[in-house]
């Protein structure tokens, strides 16, 4: 029996998935193939003992990577972005950054392009598995990270460069007591981590529901304030004010470090 395979949809912030769907796949660079084939036979083995055949994924592979490069000259071709962005949901291998030349990172050039800005990370304990931690089997974490600013901004300008010395000038010219933060001025490179209110308080909304429907009894946040007051410092105090402004009903306590 052949079934008509679709897109999963987003209707007024719900996922809607069909029975039988397309998902778009990057098979990956090095251990990539690998990784792939073994994610195919993992997932449609649990489709199978779950659903049997009343449920079915069509895997649609786009590329991305050396593959891609060899194949349209392109590290990442729009078309695997487009693939994504109307599926929704897809699965890649580990790729291979190129150096010198091409995108910065295929993995952030993924992440900002789509808007992906939650990097979420489960960390948790399974029975049978080694492990040197005391009492693993009480480890329960979800990483929430933010994915699209701060040093995942990409700003970076190079020691040496042009670039580098420009922006030592400008520092010197407009802002001479910051300048003499700098410690060494000779061969010494720059980034910039821009964290906007924005975008701390959609990654902070997304963990605070996340912990609320999952019932998750504490949220942590991570961040370096005491030294990074304006950045880092600012996050906490946006993330603090957010719970207090929309989830006042869930927060019974509010421990400030």
């Amino acid at each position: 029996m052949t079934h008509q395979h679709s897109s999963i949809k987003m209707t007024n912030g719900n996922l809607v998935v069909p029975d039988h769907i397309t998902i778009p796949f990057i098979t990956g660079d090095g251990i990539g193939p690998e990784i792939t084939e073994a994610t195919h036979r993992i997932i449609g083995f649990a489709l199978s003992f779950v659903y049997e055949s009343k449920r079915s994924i069509t895997w649609k592979e786009v590329l991305a990577g050396e593959k891609a490069f060899q194949e349209t000259g392109e590290w990442l071709p729009q078309e695997t972005l487009d693939a994504f962005a109307e599926y929704l949901v897809g699965i890649k291998g580990p790729l291979t950054t190129p150096v010198g030349e091409g995108v910065r990172s295929l993995n952030v050039a993924l992440r900002k392009e789509l808007d992906l800005y939650v990097c979420l990370r489960p960390v948790k304990y399974f029975d049978g598995i080694n492990s040197p931690v005391v009492n693993p089997q009480d480890i329960d974490i979800t990483i929430f990270r933010e994915n699209t600013e701060d040093v995942y901004t990409g700003i970076e300008f190079e020691a040496n460069s042009e670039k580098a010395g420009a922006f030592l000038n400008w520092i010197k010219e407009i802002f001479p007591t910051e300048f003499q933060k700098i410690r060494f001025t000779e061969s010494v490179g720059f980034g910039i981590k821009p964290i906007s209110q924005a975008g701390s308080e959609r990654l902070i909304r997304a963990a605070v529901n996340y912990a609320i429907s999952h019932k998750k009894p504490i949220i942590t946040f991570v961040h370096k304030g005491n030294i990074m007051k304006f950045t880092e410092g600012s996050f906490r105090n946006w993330g603090y004010d957010l719970v207090e402004k929309e989830f006042s009903e869930f927060v019974y306590t509010a421990k400030q470090y």
